[in-house]
């Protein structure tokens, strides 16, 4: 239909000779383009060919394609030796929350230099996790979290914790899986508290069979 109002409109309307060499201008650089592109995703492939089994690895990750893959292991690589911590890492990569306090008055902190690639890269991944279907665990988590601190600082808690879990992955050599991330998503007094909450029913444990006595550890 479209196309056909289009032709209705330009009927007998004749294009001049300089507005045909501009069409063709037009024409011959955007098949330069196309040309370049495709060129340039040839070279990209056989650049990451070395980083084919990390790329597999973070597209475990809900929300993770192959692009994003890329993008991300060019920023931060597959090392993490060169980082501490997790927290280290999501620090560099400017998605730790934090300001700057003088006189009572708040400032913004700046995005590191490295959060000006990196930091849009899983930004764009976390939406994609909350939506994703095949795994709703950063879909429960944005849900919970987004009803008392917004959308916007939700999103940035969850790719914070996607990097988290991208560091323990590389560390590890191990697939995304979402029965672990309370090693590596967990606030460290709730760390405590479940911890706690183990040894007291372990110990309650031992002693229903009779393996302890009451007397030999406290489970108060």
């Amino acid at each position: 239909m479209i196309g056909i109002l289009v032709v209705e409109s330009i009927e007998g309307y004749q294009m001049t000779k300089e507005q045909k060499e501009r069409m063709v201008m037009v024409r011959s650089h955007l098949d330069f383009v196309q040309f370049s592109l495709t060129e340039l995703d040839e070279k990209l492939d056989k650049m990451v060919t070395p980083y084919e089994s990390a790329i597999t690895l973070l597209r475990t990750i809900p929300g993770v394609e192959r692009a994003s893959a890329i993008t991300i292991i060019s920023e931060i690589g597959t090392d993490m030796s060169q980082f501490a911590n997790s927290k280290r890492l999501c620090c560099w990569a400017g998605l730790t929350p934090g300001n700057n306090e003088s006189a009572g008055k708040k400032k913004s902190v700046r995005i590191t230099r490295a959060g000006v690639y990196l930091k849009p890269a899983l930004i764009q991944v976390a939406h994609a996790a909350v939506k994703s279907n095949d795994s709703p665990y950063y879909r429960v988590k944005y849900e919970r979290i987004s009803k008392r601190r917004g959308k916007k600082r939700t999103i940035i808690a969850i790719a914070r914790t996607i990097l988290t879990a991208i560091y323990h992955m590389f560390v590890t050599g191990e697939e995304f899986n979402t029965s672990d991330l309370y090693k590596v998503d967990m606030p460290q007094e709730m760390v405590e508290k479940q911890k706690e909450k183990a040894i007291k029913q372990a110990a309650k444990l031992l002693i229903s069979l009779g393996l302890i006595k009451a007397t030999d550890i406290s489970v108060a």
